[in-house]
């Protein structure tokens, strides 16, 4: 069996209850990360934050400890994850390859919520790169994230802390609510500054393309490319969360205006529907079945998974999310919302 099959060999223990044990979030203190290190030394799974969401952390250069993540998060063995990194000087030692572009974005973006997709260099284990010829690479600007990077002194491969294609986690407490009593360590650094995961470049070929929005956007890149990234085609790379269907919460999601919104709401019966609203609040249902969110895009993004959790949470069969602007500085929050909906029209 290849280390790309073996990955979707069944996980028969993440069926627990959803508690974790109180011992499973340790503070990121000296002693806390300590153990996270102690813990990816052994090839053990270790949570922690990251300024777009929480990740779910194995030392990049084990395989076998790579494996457990994809076990664990039921996450397809051809979908790549991301090499989290100390700074930029470590490059080199993942990419066989690094262009000016890459360096340039580097210098500007790092650390942040961007991620570079390269020529992968011949020691990264296929499982990171999900069997493809090119790996993705970030440093994050968490300063847990950071602490925990230095001390263990290696690549950190994680995508998203959350069963795979579900809501992603923002705080320790999502994490846990998804594992339960198989919760691996997690780390706690308090909600993620950003809210959703980070911008997509990728530079393995000959133009520059954004495989998904996110935080910075091609405005940004476009002022250190010279031009805005052209969108994927069908040779670029599999990148994370680019599937037609993820981020999903349990309840069916749809995106509507307003208006739209108003007369499901009144005319609905039988099921139990619940509100992501723009600014202003919707009084004909009870405020738990309600979150308002602002109409700034960074505000916005920062708690939508937040607000799609805690609305999952009602028990609603039926979220209805007001829909956001359809300008540029919307395009990531625009993205996941799509491909949460189009996870519901599969259900």
């Amino acid at each position: 069996m290849s280390e790309l099959e073996s990955a979707n060999a069944p996980e028969t223990t993440t069926t627990a209850p959803q508690s974790a044990p109180p011992s499973t979030i340790v503070e990121p203190n000296e002693e806390g990360i300590a153990r996270a290190v102690a813990a990816l030394r052994a090839g053990e799974l270790v949570a922690f934050p990251t300024e777009t969401v929480y990740g779910l952390g194995a030392d990049a250069a084990n395989a076998e400890a790579v494996r457990r993540i994809f076990k664990l998060k039921g996450r397809p063995a051809d979908h790549p994850v991301i090499v989290h990194i100390g700074d930029a000087a470590q490059l080199d030692d993942y990419a066989s390859e690094v262009p000016p572009e890459a360096r340039r974005l580097a210098e500007r973006f790092w650390p942040g919520p961007l991620t570079l997709i390269l020529e992968r260099a011949a020691h990264v284990p296929d499982i990171v790169t999900g069997g493809q010829d090119t790996v993705g690479l970030r440093v994050p600007a968490h300063p847990v994230a950071r602490t925990l990077l230095e001390a263990f002194g290696g690549g950190i491969a994680a995508p998203s802390a959350n069963k795979f294609g579900r809501i992603s986690p923002t705080t320790a407490a999502h994490v846990a609510a998804d594992y339960g009593q198989h919760a691996p360590l997690i780390l706690d650094g308090e909600a993620a500054s950003v809210g959703i995961e980070s911008t997509i470049v990728d530079l393995s070929g000959e133009t520059p393309r954004l495989l998904r929005p996110g935080a910075i956007t091609a405005a940004q890149l476009a002022e250190v490319l010279g031009s805005p990234p052209a969108d994927p085609d069908a040779d670029a790379p599999r990148a994370p969360g680019s599937l037609d269907k993820h981020y999903a919460p349990k309840a069916a999601l749809r995106v509507v205006k307003r208006v739209e919104m108003i007369e499901i709401l009144s005319t609905n019966r039988g099921r139990r529907v619940a509100v992501l609203a723009l600014e202003v609040n919707v009084p004909r249902l009870a405020a738990h079945l309600v979150r308002v969110a602002p109409a700034v895009a960074a505000q916005y993004a920062q708690s939508l998974y937040a607000n799609l959790r805690a609305l999952d949470a009602t028990g609603a069969d039926l979220i209805l999310v007001e829909q956001p602007p359809q300008t540029a500085a919307w395009a990531a929050v625009n993205d996941r919302l799509k491909r949460a909906a189009k996870s519901a029209e599969a259900t």
